[in-house]
C-alpha cells in the first residue's frame, strides 16, 4: 500500500481512475491482475475531480468494505469519492439518492421500494416481459436483417417496462434515456449534468403529484401512498427515489442484454448448451453479470474510522476507496480461470449487484427481464449472428455503465 496522498489533492504519477476496457473491450481493465499482484490497495486519482482514493482489486477487501458499517455511503462525508465534478459548498443542497446515503435515511428509502421488487411482484411482471419481448421480436423479423440490437430490442424492454411499472406515458422512453446517457457519461459536464437533473426532478415531481391526487396500479402511486406512514420523508423524496429508478430501472438491464448477446454469439458452443437445455440459462446469466460487470467503479466508500483490511492495510478514516466489482469477479482466487466465460461456473456471490444493504433491489427484476430476452431472442431467431466485425463494434467507453451504443445483427 502506497503511502497516503493528501485528501482533496493529487501529485505525482498515480493511476487515473476509471480506467477503460479498450486493450479488451469484453473484458475488465487488463491493469487489474497486475495491480492486484504487486498493490491489491492502491492509492489512485478518479479522472473527473483530481482527488485519490484507494483502489481495491482484490475479492475479499470489495466484499468486506461493502458489508462494513464503518464504510460510509454517504456523499456528503468528506473523502467521500464521487464520480463526477461537485463544487463541496453545494453538497448540502443536493438532493442524492438513496444509494448515496447511510441508515437510517437509506433503510428508510430503501424500505419504501422494496416491496416492489419482490419474488411475488416479479412474478406478477413476467407475463408482461414476455409480451414486450415478443412483440419487440416481432418487429425485429419485419423489418429484417440486418438491425440494431441495441436500438430494437435491449433498450426498448427495459425501458418500456420501467415506464408502465411508473405509470409513465411510453412517449417519455427517449426522456429517461437522455437523462441516463447525461449523468452516466464519463465526460458529461457539471453543467450539463445538473441540467439533466433539474429536468428530470421536474418532470418527476409533476408525475408524482399527478399519481398523488389520482393513484393508479403503478410503482409510483404506491410508493406515494406510503408517504404519510414515514414522517421523516417529504415529497421531494420520493422525487430523489424514483431519479435512481429511472437509471436502475432501465440502462444497466440495456447494456447487459446488448454486452450478453454479444457474448452468447462469441460462444457458440456455450449458446446451443442454452438452446438445448434452456434449465441452463439462468446460470449462464449469472456467469454473464460476473463476466461483463458492466459497473465496475461504481461502487465507492468513504471511511468513517480506521480500517483494516483482510491483507493487513488500512484505509484511514477520512479516505475514500473505490470497491472495484469488475477487479473482485476477475479474482482469480475467488473464481479461477475468471477471464473464460463458462456457463457451467458457479458464479454465485458474484458483485454486479453490489454487497450489504445497498445491494441493488431491482436485481430479480433484471434476472427475470435478462431470462426472458435471451430465452426468447435465441428460440426465435435461432440463426441470429453479428452482422458487424466484433472489433468495430462502437463500445461505450465513455459511460459509467458499461455497454454498446450499437450491435448490428441478421439471420
Amino acid at each position: 500500500m502506497t503511502e497516503n496522498a493528501e485528501t482533496g489533492s493529487t501529485t505525482g504519477s498515480l493511476p487515473v481512475f476509471p480506467l477503460d476496457r479498450r486493450k479488451c473491450p469484453l473484458a475488465v481493465p487488463q491493469e487489474y491482475e497486475a495491480m492486484r499482484a504487486e498493490e491489491p490497495v492502491a492509492k489512485v486519482v478518479n479522472r473527473m475531480t483530481g482527488k485519490p482514493a484507494w483502489a481495491l482489486t482484490r475479492y475479499a477487501d470489495v466484499r468486506q468494505v461493502l458489508g462494513d458499517p464503518s464504510m460510509s455511503s454517504n456523499a456528503r462525508n468528506p473523502g467521500y469519492p464521487h464520480q463526477f465534478q461537485v463544487p463541496e459548498e453545494m453538497l448540502p443542497y443536493i438532493a442524492f439518492p438513496f444509494a448515496a446515503m447511510d441508515p437510517p435515511e437509506h433503510t428508510v428509502r430503501r424500505r419504501m421500494v422494496i416491496p416492489e421488487f419482490t419474488a411475488k411482484r416479479i412474478a406478477e411482471l413476467k407475463p408482461r416481459t414476455q409480451a414486450i419481448v415478443d412483440a419487440r421480436i416481432d418487429a425485429m423479423l419485419a423489418k429484417g436483417g440486418p438491425v440494431d440490437l441495441v436500438a430494437e430490442l435491449a433498450v426498448p424492454v427495459p425501458s418500456l417496462q420501467f415506464c408502465e411499472m411508473l405509470g409513465a406515458d411510453p412517449e417519455h422512453i427517449g426522456y429517461f434515456r437522455n437523462y441516463a446517457e447525461t449523468t452516466t457519461g464519463r465526460d458529461s459536464s457539471m453543467e450539463a449534468v445538473a441540467g439533466a437533473i433539474a429536468e428530470m426532478d421536474e418532470f418527476l415531481d409533476g408525475l408524482i403529484t399527478e399519481k398523488t391526487r389520482h393513484p393508479g396500479e403503478d410503482l409510483l402511486s404506491r410508493i406515494a401512498a406510503k408517504l404519510p406512514e414515514e414522517p421523516t420523508l417529504e415529497h421531494d423524496d420520493l422525487v430523489a427515489i424514483a431519479r435512481l429508478l429511472v437509471i436502475a430501472g432501465s440502462d444497466t438491464t440495456a447494456n447487459i442484454i446488448s454486452l450478453g448477446t454479444l457474448v452468447f454469439l462469441q460462444h457458440p458452443e456455450q449458446l446451443d448448451e442454452v438452446r438445448r437445455d434452456p434449465s441452463l440459462l439462468p446460470n449462464a446469466i449469472e456467469e454473464l453479470l460476473r463476466f461483463l460487470s458492466i459497473l465496475d467503479s461504481a461502487t465507492v466508500r468513504v471511511a468513517t474510522q480506521d480500517v483494516e483490511l483482510a491483507g493487513g492495510e488500512v484505509v484511514r478514516e477520512g479516505e475514500g476507496v473505490l470497491a472495484l466489482n469488475g477487479a473482485a469477479n476477475w479474482d482469480p482466487a475467488q473464481y479461477p480461470d475468471p477471464h473464460r466465460f463458462d456457463i457451467h461456473r458457479d458464479a454465485e456471490g458474484h458483485m454486479a449487484f453490489s454487497f450489504g444493504n445497498h445491494m441493488c433491489p431491482g436485481a430479480n427484476l433484471a434476472r427475470m427481464q435478462l431470462d426472458v430476452v435471451f430465452g426468447t431472442l435465441f428460440r426465435r431467431i435461432p440463426g441470429l449472428r453479428l452482422a458487424a466485425p466484433a472489433d468495430e463494434l462502437p463500445y461505450l467507453f465513455d459511460a459509467h455503465a458499461y455497454g454498446l451504443h450499437e450491435l448490428p445483427v441478421t439471420w
